[in-house]
C-alpha cells in the first residue's frame, strides 16, 4: 500500500524532528532480530540514482571487533584534536563523539561503485551519485530506528581506507567497497530534546530561512542585511548590565578594583542578558580581504599583488595573525570579498568575492550601492556561519593594500575630521607618499561630499569591500548577541558604518586595541569605545584584537568564578564599618582600668 494513511503525515514529521545522533545512554538490552529487520528493510527501500541500490549492510555484534574499531576511532579523534586551536581542543575534549563499545550493534553501510555495470542512469557525469544514494539509505535507517525507539550514532572518526582494510582483514569485506557510514545502534535510556552537540555548545542550529533561496541565490524570504537590522532595532542590554553591576558589588575585590575589566564583564553580561555571561570561547578571527582601485594613485609603495600573497600566507599559517591566534587559541578564517586576483580553494578560505577590487574613489564611487550591500551581506552570513559553528567570540581582521586610505576617508566622512587629521602612515610610508595620500583622501571627500546620514552611500563612495564585509560581520554578530573584538583602523572605519545603520549594535563591540593610525583614535572616540590595549601596533590583520582575547575571557571568568563575600566567608567593608559604628563605646575591650 503506497498511499499515506490518516495521521501518517504528522507521525512522520514527529519522527523527523525527534531523530537524534546518539552518543550516550546506550543500554544492554539486545536488539531483536525482527526490529533490526524492519530498520534495515527501511534502509533498503531508499531511492537510488538509476535504481542502482549500491548499498550493503554489515551488522557487527562481536564485542571484540567493535573494541578494535573503537581503538581506530580514538586514534583519529586524537589526530583531530591535535589539529584544533587550543580553545576548540579543550571544548572537544569534553565531548562524547562515539559509542562503538557501548552500543550493542554496529552497522557498517557500504557503497559498491561497480554495482549496476557501466551504464547506470544518472551516474555517467556524476560518479559520486553512488555514495549519495547510500546516504539516502542511511537516512532511512536512522529514521526507522527512531520510530522503533532505537538510538543511532553516526561515527565519522575513521580513516575510511584504514577502516575498510581492517574490515577486509577481519571479516572479509571486499576492498573495492567504500564505507559510507559506521552506525552505533541500540536501545537507549532516552532521547534528548535537542541535538547533543547543540546542548554541549559545539554548534547551533541554523534557521531554515537562512538556507532557502528562491529563483536566484541569495534571494531569501527576507534579505539577510534587512533581517539583521530589524533584529537590532530592539537590542536591550539593561537587565544583564544591572545584574553584573550588582554582582560586582558582592565579589571579593575592592569596589572598582577590576577597573575596565569589570566594565567589560558588565558589557558581556548586558549582551548575554544574564550574569555571569557565557565564557567567550572559542574565538575566531575573520580576515576580510579586498583590493582598492585608489592604489593606482600611489598612496603606498606596496604592489597590489601583496594582498593575494598575504592571503596565501595567512592560509599557510605564516603571518603575524597566525602566531597571535595560536597564542590565544583562536581559529583563523580568511574571507575573500574583493581580492583583485582569483584565489585557489584552500582550507580556511571563504570565497565570497563581490568583485575584483574596488574602483578608484577619486574618479567615481568605489562601489555601487548594490556591491556594498552584497559585501555587507557576505559579512552578515560569515558571522552567522561562525556563530552557528560554535564560536562565542568573533575577532575582526583585514587585508588589502591601500585600505588605510579608504579607512581615512570613511572616518573623515563620519566624524567630520579633515583629510590631514585622519590620514596616517599606514605601512610606514615616507613623507612624500604621506602628503600624496593626504591629498588623495581630500580629493575623494571633495568629489563625493559623503553624507553620514546615508551610511551605505558613504561606504559605496569611499569605502572598500573589506570595510563592507567587516561592517556586515559586526552587525550579524550583534544580532546574534555574540561579542566582537575590533582590530585597528579598518575595523574602526567599518564600525562607523555599522553604527550609523544600527546604533544598538555597538553593545556587542569591544575595542581590542588602539592602533597608531590617527583615524583609529577618532573612530573609537566617535563610537565611545575605550581600547583594551594600546601597544602602538599598525600591522592590522586582527593582531591587536587577538591580543585582547585573554582580557575579554578573564572579564567573563571573573564574574563566574570570583567568590562573593558571603560564599567566601569574607567580611564586607560596609558591614565591618556598620558593626564598629553600633558597638557600645563603654564595653570593655580588655584595656586596663
Amino acid at each position: 500500500m503506497s498511499a499515506l494513511q490518516p495521521g501518517d503525515r504528522d507521525a512522520l514529521h514527529r519522527v523527523l524532528r525527534a531523530r537524534r545522533d546518539v552518543r550516550t545512554g546506550f543500554v544492554d538490552t539486545p536488539v531483536g532480530e525482527e526490529r533490526l529487520h524492519r530498520v534495515l528493510a527501511a534502509a533498503h527501500a531508499a531511492p537510488s540514482v538509476g535504481f542502482s541500490q549500491p548499498w550493503d549492510f554489515l551488522v557487527l555484534r562481536s564485542p571484540g571487533l567493535r573494541d578494535e574499531l573503537a581503538t581506530l576511532a580514538q586514534q583519529q579523534r586524537r589526530e583531530f584534536a591535535a589539529s584544533l586551536p587550543a580553545a576548540r581542543a579543550r571544548q572537544f575534549a569534553g565531548l562524547r563523539v562515539e559509542a562503538i563499545r557501548e552500543a550493542p550493534l554496529g552497522v557498517v553501510v557500504t557503497c559498491d561503485p561497480t554495482r549496476g555495470g557501466r551504464h547506470v542512469l544518472g551516474r555517467h557525469t556524476q560518479p559520486r551519485m553512488a555514495a549519495h544514494s547510500v546516504a539516502g539509505a542511511v537516512q532511512n535507517l536512522w529514521l526507522a530506528a527512531r520510530a522503533e525507539d532505537l538510538g543511532v550514532g553516526w561515527v565519522s572518526f575513521f580513516d575510511e581506507r584504514v577502516l575498510a582494510r581492517t574490515l577486509h582483514e577481519r571479516v572479509g569485506m571486499p576492498l573495492h567497497l567504500e564505507v559510507v557510514a559506521y552506525l552505533c545502534v541500540g536501545h537507549v535510556e532516552g532521547f534528548a530534546d535537542e541535538p547533543e552537540l547543540a546542548t554541549a555548545g559545539w554548534a547551533r542550529r541554523r534557521p531554515l530561512a537562512w538556507a532557502v533561496h528562491t529563483d536566484t541565490w541569495g534571494n531569501h524570504a527576507m534579505d539577510p542585511l534587512d533581517e539583521t537590522l530589524a533584529a537590532l532595532a530592539d537590542l536591550d542590554t539593561a537587565e544583564g548590565e544591572a545584574a553584573a553591576r550588582e554582582h560586582l558589588t558582592r565579589m571579593t575585590v575592592p569596589p572598582g578594583g577590576l577597573g575596565e575589566v569589570g566594565e567589560l564583564g558588565v558589557r558581556l553580561s548586558g549582551l548575554a542578558g544574564s550574569c555571569p555571561p557565557p565564557l567567550p570561547e572559542p574565538a575566531v578571527v575573520a580576515i576580510f580581504a579586498g583590493d582598492h582601485g585608489v592604489h593606482a594613485r600611489g598612496v603606498t609603495p606596496w604592489p597590489q599583488e601583496v594582498t593575494a600573497q598575504m592571503v596565501a600566507n595567512f592560509l599557510a599559517g605564516g603571518a603575524a595573525v597566525n602566531a597571535f591566534a595560536a597564542t590565544v587559541g583562536a581559529e583563523v578564517q580568511v574571507v575573500d570579498v574583493g581580492v583583485a586576483a582569483d584565489l585557489d580553494p584552500a582550507a580556511g578560505l571563504l570565497p565570497r568575492k563581490v568583485r575584483h577590487g574596488t574602483r578608484d574613489m577619486t574618479a567615481g564611487p568605489a562601489m555601487t550601492r548594490d556591491e556594498a550591500r552584497a559585501a555587507m551581506r557576505a559579512g552578515v552570513e560569515t558571522a552567522r556561519d561562525l556563530v552557528t559553528a560554535g564560536s562565542r567570540l568573533l575577532v575582526t581582521g583585514d587585508m588589502g593594500i591601500a585600505n588605510t586610505t579608504a579607512s581615512a576617508a570613511l572616518v573623515a566622512a563620519f566624524t567630520g575630521a579633515s583629510a590631514e587629521q585622519v590620514t596616517g602612515r599606514g605601512t610606514g610610508i615616507d613623507d612624500a607618499t604621506h602628503a600624496r595620500k593626504t591629498d588623495v583622501v581630500g580629493e575623494a571627500l571633495a568629489l563625493h561630499r559623503p553624507d553620514p546620514a546615508d551610511p551605505l552611500g558613504v561606504l559605496a563612495a569611499v569605502g572598500g569591500l573589506e570595510h563592507a564585509g567587516v561592517a556586515g560581520f559586526l552587525l550579524g554578530a550583534a544580532a546574534l548577541r555574540t561579542p566582537v573584538l575590533l582590530d585597528g583602523v579598518v575595523s574602526g572605519a567599518a564600525a562607523l558604518v555599522a553604527a550609523a545603520l544600527a546604533p544598538t549594535a555597538s553593545h556587542a563591540w569591544i575595542a581590542g586595541h588602539r592602533s597608531v593610525e590617527p583615524a583609529h583614535t577618532l573612530a573609537l572616540e566617535h563610537l565611545g569605545l575605550a581600547p583594551a590595549l594600546d601597544l602602538a601596533l599598525r600591522v592590522g590583520e586582527g593582531t591587536g584584537a587577538l591580543l585582547a582575547v585573554p582580557v575579554v575571557t578573564a572579564a567573563a571568568r571573573a564574574l563566574a568564578d570570583v567568590a562573593t563575600f558571603d560564599a567566601a566567608g569574607v567580611t564586607e567593608k560596609d558591614r565591618a564599618e556598620k558593626d564598629l559604628a553600633t558597638e557600645d563605646p563603654t564595653e570593655s575591650r580588655g584595656d586596663a582600668p
